[in-house]
């Protein structure tokens, strides 16, 4: 049989990658949920927290962001163990792992807001988009490098969503 066993009795899934195939591809993962679990946090501070003329407007958008990510966090999560690793999943590696700006003060205006929100959406798209480049051309991991990519996609669409306010608000950003 073509699958390893570690010492405990783990068998490693056998399904046409190497293991270092999958282990370059779940170090891409971690990076990955890192990032998407700070985006999330981030926006759901920002939700928390927006205040002024279009608070209804912002806290609903941002609550239906924050919803999205909660399912993205959630699939690259998962996508982890099912190439045979263990998800990352305490604040500390988050925030240490993550290739994102945490906020260290709160926020007010609701303009910084969504541009740090659109930074962090372009972020995690240009990372995407070397991330599933390097799983399909380094690890040969085609379902990961699909997996990126319709991610890249919901990022898109979440940041051109935020250009839309920014547009809509007046804001030079």
């Amino acid at each position: 049989m073509a699958s390893s066993s570690s010492s405990k009795g783990k068998k490693s899934p056998d399904i046409g990658l190497g293991s270092a195939g999958r282990e370059g591809t779940i170090k891409i993962l971690s990076a990955l949920l890192a990032d998407e679990y700070l985006l999330y946090t981030k926006t759901r501070n920002y939700h928390w927290n927006v205040v002024g003329p279009r608070f209804q407007q912002l806290h609903e958008f941002f609550k239906a962001q924050y919803t999205q990510l909660d399912v993205i966090v959630d699939d690259v999560a998962e996508r982890i163990p099912q190439l045979g690793g263990k998800a990352p999943a305490t604040l500390g590696v988050f925030a240490k792992n993550s290739r994102l700006e945490e906020d260290s003060a709160i926020v007010a205006d609701a303009d910084e807001m969504l541009s740090n929100l659109l930074g962090d959406h372009e972020a995690v798209i240009r990372n995407l988009r070397k991330d599933s480049e390097t799983v399909m051309d380094k690890y040969g991991d085609s379902g990961t490098n699909d997996f990126l990519i319709g991610l890249m996609e919901q990022h898109e669409k979440m940041a051109w969503m935020i250009r839309a306010h920014i547009e809509g608000s007046g804001s030079s950003k």
